[in-house]
């Protein structure tokens, strides 16, 4: 065969392959289309029915179901305000009027962002799109589910009219705070029916549907301000209103009704709910798809805690001295996290004095300093890293500690005095900040932040020495978690809320199994959890015994700088619970007399209230003690070994190897002290150094409880 004879063979055989490869290509994009046809949902006659998709419903862990979320007041489309239909299609869709249910230019742009501008994920969806997803009853985010949505969204394109495509649509948004559909949005939100809403409100609702809960205005009217200023601008740039409408729309008041909002019970627990299933499955799929989610709220339990903070606040609102024409944000607020000690399951959640005023949830969201109630943490970490332990020997006197670049920290007791030579369990019972300082500085700020982490608490912390004090905020829901974790002889358990959610064909789409982690070592974790029941028994909290709580229990008091903020989180065996009281913004807390209110005043009375209740009828359960824990009787001056009978003499527990009298922070103290007080004091129920805000005069310093 000639040289030409050859390349024309090969060019045929390349010709006929590729031939076969086009062949096969085709063959196979039929089928993959019709594949995709065959999955695809029929779409309903009338059009309106797209939006009869089954309630999400919420359940307690009793089984009682909670709340349904899902149904909607079908309006037509000649009774919505022509302000909020311009809105919602300059902000969602502004080409609606003109593609047939698949934005073309939109859709390349987004893939083209979303393909090489790392970091960003561009959406493309339409109005049809968006109305289409209700059809669908697997929530997935593919290709292949894109791409079947567009192909149902041309469908509906096809067989109804761009009106009754957007009659659905409005008719189907999620708004939040129970509002579905533009009509109960209206009503819910201004009080107003959908056809009378003003250029301004239907800006400021048409921004909400792209998070509901972000933009909430009722918690969140800032950001929702500028929200509507965005909607506004679009308005302007698709030439439904002129600049000067949307300046002005964006400078009017709006008549916000947040009473016109449902409170139900253990709405601040359920909304933390819905917001973490909105970050997993969409605003979509929580509104639209039909779940079925069980929690771990307890009713009881919320009932008590709700009233518990209601009665709390009111009797601290009489201390303060104010009346019932105080506005309410001259009041102070409060806040309550109860979960089992023992699994995590978080079975109640108060986020302030009335969810009907305020959304925001003090519980989770709010981190404030914890004073004192912090020190647990500092003295687990210097037992465990410096081996001390409760009858080590401190001296409570001045302290000064250089800070590299900055002044020297001096810290100052809440007594304003200093009372020589104790043992570190009384110094712990009597919330000595003096000793504090001293041990944070014998074991240094990252040890301190590192235990403390372990033990539960997620926010930052700062690693500086006045970090002993309590000087970085906190939740409730970390403090409580992180004393569970003591509590637990140390095994932490993330706390939850949610133990299962199904779809709505029964499938589990997710399930908590209980786990736990030995993050802390249990000797020490105990010989801590002992000085905790100290402080409830003889300490700054027994107020706990006197206003009736026997069960045994640990906890700690913390009260901050100028009284602005009061503490108090304590375990039993099996539940925990943190409290915390304050203004919202920085105020101090004086009563009548100029006396501040503290940890042991302010918190620890609210939560004597719910674990009274809580706890009614359980048997007495002792904290376990681990095999190498001893108990020992010791001078609370010297630390030297007592007779147990000695009126003065206080247990401690001791690891295995450890002896009293034989340990020291810092230098062997001198019995004579300069610049300390009398040391010669009595037991701990009745030494001078007791603090008990009723028998202190007001003090400008109060860094403790």
């Amino acid at each position: 065969m000639t040289r030409a004879g050859r390349y024309i063979h090969r060019f045929r055989l390349l010709f006929y392959a590729a031939g076969v490869g086009a062949a096969i290509a085709v063959l196979a994009g039929f089928g993959f289309f019709f594949t995709v046809l065959r999955d695809l949902p029929r779409v309903p006659h009338p059009l309106s029915r797209i939006i009869e998709t089954p309630p999400t419903e919420f359940y307690a862990a009793t089984g009682e179901r909670l709340m349904l979320i899902g149904g909607r007041d079908f309006i037509p489309l000649s009774r919505v305000s022509h302000h909020f239909l311009d809105a919602v299609i300059a902000t969602e869709d502004h080409r609606f009027w003109e593609h047939h249910g698949v934005d073309k230019l939109r859709t390349l742009k987004a893939l083209w962002i979303t393909l090489f501008e790392k970091g960003r994920i561009q959406g493309a969806s339409t109005i049809t799109q968006q109305l289409a997803k209700n059809l669908f009853f697997s929530f997935e985010r593919s290709w292949m589910r894109k791409f079947q949505e567009m192909l149902v969204a041309v469908q509906i394109e096809s067989q109804y009219s761009k009106e009754e495509i957007l009659e659905a649509y409005v008719n189907q948004i999620a708004f939040g705070v129970s509002a579905y559909g533009i009509e109960q949005a209206a009503r819910i939100f201004f009080g107003v029916a959908a056809s009378d809403l003003t250029l301004p409100e239907a800006a400021m609702l048409a921004g909400l549907p792209k998070s509901p809960t972000r933009y909430n205005p009722f918690r969140y009217p800032e950001r929702a301000r500028n929200r509507q200023r965005i909607v506004l601008g679009r308005m302007t740039a698709v030439g439904y209103i002129s600049q000067e409408q949307a300046e002005l729309a964006g400078g009017e008041t709006l008549d916000l009704r947040p009473g016109q909002a449902i409170a139900r019970p253990g709405s601040y627990f359920l909304d933390m709910v819905i917001h973490s299933l909105e970050e997993r499955y969409s605003v979509q799929v929580v509104y639209h798809g039909g779940l079925k989610v069980m929690t771990t709220l307890d009713p009881r339990f919320q009932r008590l805690a709700a009233a518990a903070v209601k009665t709390g606040l009111a009797d601290l609102d009489a201390q303060l001295g104010l009346d019932k024409d105080t506005p309410d944000a001259m009041r102070p607020q409060g806040a309550l996290v109860a979960l089992e000690t023992q699994s995590g399951a978080v079975r109640a959640i108060v986020g302030g004095s009335d969810y009907g005023k305020t959304e925001y949830n003090r519980a989770v969201q709010h981190h404030r300093l914890p004073g004192s109630g912090f020190k647990p943490f500092l003295y687990y970490a210097a037992f465990e890293s410096l081996d001390m332990h409760p009858a080590t020997l401190a001296v409570d006197r001045p302290v000064t500690i250089p800070v590299n670049g900055a002044p020297d920290w001096t810290p100052e007791n809440f007594s304003r005095r200093h009372d020589g030579p104790m043992v570190l369990k009384r110094a712990f019972s009597r919330s000595v900040n003096s000793v504090a300082a001293q041990l944070i500085e014998a074991t240094g700020p990252a040890t301190v932040i590192e235990a403390a982490k372990r033990c539960g608490i997620n926010s930052e912390m700062s690693p500086v020495y006045s970090l002993a004090l309590g000087t970085s905020g906190t939740s409730p829901l970390d403090m409580a978690s992180a004393f569970a974790t003591i509590t637990n002889g140390g095994v932490h358990h993330t706390p939850y809320t949610i133990e299962r959610v199904e779809d709505a064909f029964g499938r589990i789409l997710e399930e908590h199994i209980v786990s736990s982690e030995r993050t802390l070592d249990p000797d020490v974790a105990f010989q801590v959890l002992d000085m905790m029941q100290g402080v409830i028994d003889t300490g700054t909290a027994r107020r706990v015994r006197s206003l009736g709580f026997a069960l045994p229990a640990a906890g700690k008091t913390g009260t901050t700088d100028s009284y602005n903020d009061a503490w108090f989180s304590g375990c039993t065996a099996t539940l925990g619970a943190s409290v915390w009281v304050g203004f919202d913004r920085d105020r101090g807390m004086r009563d009548r007399n100029g006396r501040g209110i503290t940890g042991g005043r302010g918190a620890a009375p609210i939560w004597t209230d719910f674990m009274l209740k809580a706890t009614e009828g359980e048997p007495t359960r002792e904290f376990p003690v681990p095999p190498g824990i001893r108990f020992e009787y010791v001078d609370p001056v010297t630390g030297a070994p007592r007779d147990s009978t000695a009126p003065d003499a206080i247990r401690v527990a001791l690891r295995e190897g450890q002896t009293a009298g034989t340990s020291f922070l810092g230098e062997v103290p001198e019995m004579d002290t300069a610049g300390v007080g009398s040391t010669e004091i009595g037991p701990m129920e009745t030494g001078p150094t007791e603090i008990e805000p009723e028998e202190m005069g007001p003090t400008e310093t109060d860094l403790d409880d």
